[in-house]
């Protein structure tokens, strides 16, 4: 199980915990991709009123996209994964 993101819904709200706080909770591709699959089945659901985003750890919510996993993909793989989470 990948626990990189995390979900819950309690009450009226959703809630989204980015859970890398050893990577500045940076966004890797797959963490994109599950974040939306869960905005899109919350905006469907009548008992989300708000989403709460939180990033685990001291230092920060979020230091944006993982630049360290994009350079990986570009270096060793076809850069598809790195184009496709810019997209």
């Amino acid at each position: 199980m990948n626990d990189d993101v995390l979900f819950r819904t309690g009450g009226h709200a959703a809630h989204i915990a980015l859970n890398r706080p050893g990577a500045l909770n940076s966004l890797t591709h797959d963490m994109v991709l599950r974040i939306d699959a869960k905005l899109t089945e919350w905006e469907h659901d009548p008992a989300v009123e708000t989403v709460v985003i939180t990033g685990e750890g001291e230092r920060g919510l979020c230091a944006g996209g993982d630049i360290r996993a994009i350079h990986d993909d570009a270096r060793d793989g076809d850069g598809s994964t790195a184009a496709a989470f810019w997209r």
